[in-house]
């Protein structure tokens, strides 16, 4: 019996000292429910010749309250598969985009 506590105690402590990875990026859509589309980018050193790209990548996540809109700056973290293309989910809006007013002047 003392084994088997052990052995769970010991796999919640492998759980919590897992560090899922994170990044940032700009939601790039927001049509989908509960879901957006965010674009991150990252520069990436040519092999050859030692110059910086850009290089853009695009992650579907996960938005419970369907909080974020098109043009938010927003912290993501890599999760467990939550659908066929959707791995990640929202943590945190760090920058609320500008709201566009479809040419309307305020």
């Amino acid at each position: 019996m003392a084994k088997e506590t052990a052995k769970t105690q010991n796999q919640t402590e492998q759980r919590a000292g897992v560090r899922r990875q994170e990044v940032v990026g700009e939601v790039i859509s927001d049509k989908m429910d509960k879901t957006i589309t965010v674009q991150v980018y990252r520069r990436v050193r040519h092999a050859k010749y030692g110059k910086f790209l850009k290089k853009t990548s695009v992650y579907k996540a996960h938005d419970e309250t369907n909080q974020a809109k098109v043009g938010d700056k927003v912290l993501i973290q890599m999760t467990r598969p939550l659908s066929k293309t959707k791995r990640w989910r929202l943590l945190e809006i760090v920058e609320k985009g500008e709201q566009d007013l479809g040419g309307v002047n305020v």
